[in-house]
């Protein structure tokens, strides 16, 4: 008989779900308006797009976000200072106005169920002092939960991956079964991604500016599914 505790994979797996309500439905990252503009801005694959966004914008900006926050624990002044430095990162209003709604979504569903901090940290953003960007609330609120810093940054790679298969599927780019070939052969680039170091003080970057241009874009575009 196992003797091992499935308490922490059953908190993963909640938090891990894509029924747990957090607002990104409304957002595709960039994969609508780079689909649209496929004939400006070059060729486009949703398998190569995935691989583009976890190693040009998670690996250095998201999943830093969230290890820094994970490990400021509950000093939430930490955590802010941080949130101010996503902001300034992320340069294109339409994916940090959609980092900020996600986030803050986010915050609000922890908030509800009475995960600690997430009511003292929503304070500090309607006040203006924290903005709530979603990488950073997810480091904040999975280490509230009681998930270690590696669950945290698996979860928001797979996140990031299976999001955009699911924004692929509502846009009829592609069916449930092809979306999972992708996402499994994208789970070992996220697992690689994941076993990369970082320091406390790594600083956020990235480089995707093919995505950023199609969401600018985007803004101006007529009528579409999604916010960016």
């Amino acid at each position: 008989m196992s003797t091992l505790d499935p308490s922490p994979l059953l908190v993963a797996l909640q938090h891990a779900d894509s029924q747990f309500p957090s607002g990104g439905f409304a957002f595709s990252q960039g994969l609508e308006a780079s689909a649209l503009l496929k004939d400006t801005l070059g060729g486009w694959d949703l398998a190569d797009f995935i691989l583009t966004q976890l190693g040009q914008r998670w690996a250095g900006a998201d999943r830093v976000a969230l290890i820094r926050a994970h490990r400021c624990g509950s000093e939430l002044a930490g955590v802010a200072e941080l949130d101010r430095e996503v902001e300034a990162s992320t340069f294109v209003d339409g994916l940090r106005a959609g980092s900020r709604r996600n986030g803050m979504a986010l915050l609000t569903t922890h908030a509800r169920i009475g995960t600690p901090k997430a009511s003292d940290y929503r304070a500090l953003v309607r006040e203006g002092s924290a903005c709530g960007h979603l990488a950073v609330m997810q480091g904040l609120l999975w280490r509230s939960v009681g998930l270690d810093e590696t669950a945290a940054a698996s979860i928001g790679g797979y996140q990031a991956a299976a999001s955009l298969a699911t924004a692929a599927i509502r846009l009829g780019l592609i069916g449930a079964i092809e979306a999972q070939a992708i996402l499994t052969a994208a789970l070992p680039v996220i697992a690689g991604i994941c076993r990369e170091p970082v320091a406390d003080d790594e600083p956020i970057r990235s480089f995707n500016p093919l995505t950023e241009i199609a969401v600018s874009f985007h803004r101006g575009g007529g009528q579409r599914l999604f916010s960016n």
